[in-house]
């Protein structure tokens, strides 16, 4: 087994989903996000807005190489991850990678009420919601080795498609 990375816009579920997945295939699971944070000491939004988006997209570019080239696992990555070609290149090489795709709508009902989500603390998050869903998309599907929609299912529902999409694929075994 390789690590399976979850890509996909700020609030599609990676984080959870990718701890229910690796909780069901027995494997580590790292959250890039977090592996971050815990580096630098702060919030991610708080290292944005000291250092700028440059240096954050290079720190998040090693750690990305690091936890895309572990042997095995499963990783949750930033929403901003497959702006650089060569993350979306190390995650492809890596292992399977699933884009948990979903409408701006959906993303909205899930994260309306979150206030730690720098995105959203703009005049119009519905209207950036968008915009970053247009930019990001075709990225996602770039990177992407599989595509679940991630509608209204429940989070073992989602698990249940990806599993059965890499037990099709033969990239993972049969579910007991």
């Amino acid at each position: 087994m390789s690590v399976i990375s979850l890509v996909g816009m700020p609030g599609s579920g990676k984080s959870t989903v990718g701890r229910h997945l690796a909780r069901r295939l027995n494997l580590p699971f790292n959250d890039s996000d977090h592996v971050i944070e815990q580096r630098i000491g702060c919030s991610i939004r708080e290292y944005f807005a000291r250092e700028g988006e440059t240096a954050f997209r290079d720190l998040e570019s090693r750690v990305i190489a690091e936890l895309a080239g572990a042997s095995t696992g499963v990783l949750a990555t930033g929403g901003g991850t497959v702006l650089r070609e060569e993350n979306r290149q190390r995650l492809r090489a890596g292992g399977p990678v699933i884009y948990l795709r979903s409408t701006p709508e959906a993303i909205w009902r899930r994260v309306r009420n979150d206030h730690k989500r720098p995105l959203l603390q703009v005049a119009d998050p519905m209207a950036k919601l968008r915009e970053l869903h247009a930019e990001r998309d075709p990225l996602y599907m770039q990177a992407a080795h599989f595509i679940i929609e991630t509608g209204r299912p429940t989070v073992p529902a989602l698990v249940g498609k990806i599993l059965m999409q890499l037990e099709l694929a033969g990239l993972a075994p049969p579910a007991p």
